[in-house]
């Protein structure tokens, strides 16, 4: 991101385009090496490699001109039962600038959900969808 980028609107999601993201932001992100870093967290054991991405609760939603934070959103605490991922459903089955209320049902589904056979399916297609060059679909 540029240097202040959230100095207007505060922290908030970004979207396909957003002219707020250099252009090493771009090729980190088409290329999926901005998520390397994460490995790290997986590694010392606050992450994991499937469940909900992490979210900043500071973060804010905007619709319009309704903002909202996304620690007020219905569902927000519930999909924190398990530990956030490197990937998952939200990530494999959903467009990338889905809004986090939306992606939280995701989060949800996968919550409820969570088995062995599920976490072996969506990093296999995490791997498959990233290495084919569609991780920015």
């Amino acid at each position: 991101m540029k240097p202040d980028a959230e100095k207007e609107l505060g922290p908030v999601q970004a979207l396909r385009d957003d002219p707020r993201i250099t252009r090493v932001g771009k090729f980190l992100r088409k290329t999926a090496l901005d998520e390397l870093p994460q490995l790290w967290n997986i590694f010392i054991g606050e992450m994991s490699f499937v469940g909900p991405r992490p979210l900043r609760p500071d973060e804010i939603l905007v619709h319009g001109n309704k903002r909202t934070k996304l620690q007020d959103l219905p569902g927000y605490e519930e999909r924190h039962q398990v530990a956030p991922g490197l990937t998952g459903l939200a990530q494999v089955y959903a467009p990338r600038d889905l809004p986090h209320d939306q992606k939280i049902i995701y989060d949800l589904r996968y919550v409820r959900r969570q088995n062995f056979f599920l976490d072996l399916k969506l990093i296999f297609l995490s791997f498959i969808r990233t290495f084919s060059g569609r991780w920015e679909v």
